[in-house]
């Protein structure tokens, strides 16, 4: 006992002589008595002896240890044993001062024990402004913004003026609740008691402004603050590079190093980040210049940054150089390292990383297995990405919704949607990304429809879309050419506001127009659209080509060079499109040749293939075979499908059999090109030679692709092939067909059997092209659609030259626009003309 006694006494004397000496920085040595920790000027501790309460029986005598003992346990987060000393106070102190009341409210604070701390707090008979800074400031660490502002109101009502303190409290209660409006009333009454130009209270009001998105209004605190420290600096900075404004987060760095403030790692950490995002290798390399400098190098949070800004910017060698010879890695490290190189196309290498790491022991995190899995997608590895997944669910985290949202893209970029769907199904918790991630899956995949039904349940759970979600409901809408659905999804996008705000999804809506037949719609977009990209430009241009207004499509590019938009390598392929539409040869050769010559793009096949379809459709055969031979690169099967499709256009046997050869050495399996050649031959009645066709065609297992047309009436597909019976409607189908046939014979329409290539009765070739599937779509349009509604049909062949007639008369008989878009353009028929002029 003695011994225990004369420990405690040390103790005692110890906290008093601090007392009196005002020497706070000493209380760690009391700590380390008092909780258990070794002290090299005792030998042993209290808890050794387990005397806690005999212990605080004589710091009763003591003048104000208590306080003391508070504050230890605040400092090292000892709730339990603070708890104890609260209740040794209680039973052996008759009045409780102010002071410490205040240390038990900071100590419960501390210890993240905020309901213990408001107990205190409610039952003080008398409270000081320390009292409400304590409570408040709690509020505020503890993650209870509300509290705190009601506090602050409480606090002023009672009659206490605010400090810096208070307000540094009140600040960071708005900036975590994103109050901006509140905010703002907190920043009036700074200004009103004469505190704006306290450097804490600024550089609060800083991140308060940044953190509620309002960044112009920080700047302005910032600008007129007549006196920053680093940490107000470091806020504006900070913020800066977290919005994306890596430039102004660079600007002001320079502007703080000429200001003579010198810069702490934090800083160099937001400067690096800045760098990273904008991919300025050349700046963070001036950075990394300074922090050797400056001799941050060391902590680790600085290294990994440096890390994370060598990758991002392309520079893997730095990167993992600057990875391999870190004395220390966190999860972070590996991390920034594993997801910089999946992003420079290294998958595999990622993987690499994956494993090594997990050599060393170091524990993945949701972040890791997001990259992890991101390389998966990238190296299309789905046994790999399953095998992760088997980790995932090893460790527990596959219930957090960023790795449940990696698995879904990564098995859906794998091609198994199944998979995909499935962990969509079984996620407890979705948010927006989740629906994106699906959405995106099923849009990219052969079944657009499920995006769309996803869209539509989306809707219906509350939560918002963003335009990465209308990005992939369009993509749907436009694979399925839904145009009704494309419709209500752009009343959605106007009603969230993205239209003005958004022009990628401008772009979006301008291409799922124009491929849902709609060029009305798509130009529409375009004239409204508050501002234009070189992509809107060349999606309306593309767009007018495709439909066959080749003159729009020229003046559209005259009036792009003139706004000063520099058109890209597409742009060009819509502009030569545009030629071959019209049959204006001699300007589409220029527009080529100007590509290299004024605008340093270099032809791609697919350019290369608009010329020969220019000088083949005007008839210039011979011409166009030369141009294929003085192709700079080996032609491509794109280059001489298109010859071959020229050929059969003007019945050039002999050089459709030597192009069609050419083909067959490129592309042995592909049926079409039999089908084209067997075409030739049966244009010049060689049935003989068509027979060998189709004989080589079925010994290598090949089939023709059937014709078949959809068309969409009230949100719902209805697909048709020739001679179609299936239809719940088809007798009325062909009813009204056979009648239609014999209004169109009274106008002038005549069968046109030459598109018929098969050598039968001329009565049966009749037959077969009036069941056509194009012309069934139509007529199921015209008996399912009010008077004057237009029509819109996908074709995936070719339209036949028949069917192209026969559709003109219809579209005056019944009085209606029809819009039909095949396998190489759009066709609008109104009142018995064609879009395309009869040229296609």
């Amino acid at each position: 006992m003695k011994k225990q006694l004369h420990v405690v006494l040390r103790v005692v004397t110890h906290i008093q002589q601090l007392n009196r000496l005002h020497l706070r920085t000493h209380s760690t040595v009391t700590a380390s008595l008092l909780l258990g920790k070794p002290d090299s000027h005792s030998g042993q501790t209290l808890r050794q002896y387990g005397r806690l309460k005999e212990a605080l029986e004589i710091f009763h005598s003591a003048n104000q240890p208590y306080a003391w003992l508070l504050q230890c346990c605040a400092d090292m987060n000892a709730l339990s044993l603070g708890k104890m000393v609260h209740s040794h106070v209680i039973k052996t102190l008759l009045e409780f001062d102010i002071f410490l009341l205040n240390n038990l409210i900071t100590m419960y604070v501390k210890c993240r024990s905020l309901k213990n701390a408001r107990q205190v707090f409610d039952k003080m008979p008398e409270r000081n402004d320390v009292s409400w800074n304590a409570i408040i400031a709690g509020c505020v660490q503890n993650g209870d913004g509300e509290e705190a502002l009601h506090l602050f109101s409480d606090m002023q009502r009672a009659g206490w003026k605010p400090s810096n303190f208070t307000f540094g409290s009140v600040i960071k209660a708005c900036a975590y609740l994103e109050a901006l409006e509140r905010g703002k009333q907190v920043h009036a009454y700074i200004i009103n008691t004469g505190f704006m130009w306290d450097v804490f209270v600024g550089s609060g009001l800083i991140d308060m402004y940044a953190k509620c998105g309002s960044i112009e209004i920080a700047r302005q605190v910032f600008d007129k603050m007549p006196k920053r420290i680093v940490v107000s600096w470091n806020a504006m900075i900070a913020r800066y590079a977290q919005m994306g404004n890596g430039e102004e987060a660079l600007k002001l760095f320079f502007e703080l190093l000429r200001d003579g403030t010198r810069a702490t790692y934090i800083t160099f950490v937001c400067v690096l980040s800045a760098c990273a995002n904008l991919v300025a290798l050349e700046e963070g390399k001036q950075v990394h210049a300074l922090v050797l400098k400056t001799g941050f190098e060391a902590k680790i949070l600085v290294r990994n940054n440096l890390v994370n800004f060598y990758a991002k910017c392309g520079n893997l060698d730095s990167a993992r150089n600057m990875f391999d010879n870190m004395s220390e890695r966190d999860v972070v490290s590996w991390n920034a390292m594993i997801a910089g190189t999946d992003h420079g196309g290294h998958g595999e290498e990622a993987l690499e990383l994956f494993c090594k790491m997990q050599h060393t022991g170091t524990k993945p995190n949701q972040f890791t297995f997001g990259s992890v899995l991101s390389a998966c997608a990238g190296a299309s590895a789905l046994g790999q990405g399953k095998q992760v997944h088997a980790y995932i669910v090893k460790t527990g985290i596959e219930s957090d919704v960023f790795v449940g949202n990696a698995l879904i893209d990564a098995y859906a970029k794998c091609k198994s949607i199944e998979d995909a769907s499935r962990i969509f199904d079984n996620m407890i918790e979705r948010n927006t990304i989740s629906w994106n991630a699906i959405m995106a899956g099923y849009s990219q995949s052969a079944v657009s429809e499920n995006a769309v039904t996803l869209f539509c349940q989306m809707l219906l759970t509350g939560l918002k879309p963003d335009q990465f979600t209308f990005s992939s409901v369009l993509s749907a809408c436009a694979s399925l050419t839904t145009l009704e659905q494309a419709r209500q999804v752009q009343a959605h996008i106007e009603k969230n506001g993205f239209i003005e705000a958004d022009v990628v999804l401008g772009n979006n809506l301008i291409d799922v127009y124009t491929k849902c037949g709609s060029i009305e719609g798509a130009c529409k977009v375009f004239d409204e659209m508050p501002k234009l990209d070189m992509f809107s430009w060349t999606a309306m241009v593309v767009g007018y080509a495709q439909h066959g207004h080749g003159s729009d499509a020229l003046q559209l590019f005259e009036e792009m060079q003139q706004a000063g938009m520099k058109p890209n390598d597409v742009t060009f392929v819509g502009v030569l499109h545009a030629c071959s539409q019209i049959g204006l040869v001699d300007k589409g050769l220029r527009y080529f040749d100007s590509m290299d010559k004024e605008y340093g793009i270099k032809a791609r096949e697919e350019h290369y293939a608009c010329v020969v379809d220019l000088l083949g459709r005007a008839g210039y055969l011979d011409e166009a075979h030369n141009f294929i031979n003085k192709i700079p690169f080996e032609p491509g099967p794109l280059v001489w499908r298109t010859m071959l499709s020229s050929c059969r256009k003007h019945g050039n046997l002999e050089l459709g059999r030597d192009t069609a050869e050419h083909i067959l050495d490129l592309e042995p399996h592909r049926a079409s090109t039999y089908v084209l050649l067997s075409n030739i031959y049966a244009a010049a009645g060689r049935w003989d030679d068509v027979a060998k066709v189709r004989k080589l065609m079925k010994d290598r297992g090949l089939r023709k692709e059937p014709g078949c047309s959809w068309i969409e009436v009230k949100n719902k597909i209805h697909t048709f092939v020739a001679g179609d019976r299936s239809h719940l409607q088809t007798k009325e189908i062909y009813e009204r067909l056979e009648g239609l046939i014999l209004q169109m014979k009274r106008a002038g329409y005549v069968p046109d059997i030459n598109f018929v290539l098969q050598d039968v009765e001329q009565v049966q070739k009749e037959h077969s092209l009036y069941q056509h599937s194009e012309k069934l779509a139509i007529v199921f349009g015209i008996i399912n659609t009010p008077l004057g509604t237009s029509l819109r049909i996908i074709k995936n062949l070719r339209v036949c030259g028949d069917c192209h007639t026969a559709i003109k008369f219809i579209s005056r008989i019944v009085g209606r626009e029809i819009v039909v878009r095949d396998a190489n353009r759009f066709h609008h028929w109104n009142n018995g003309l064609c879009s395309c002029g009869d040229y296609w």
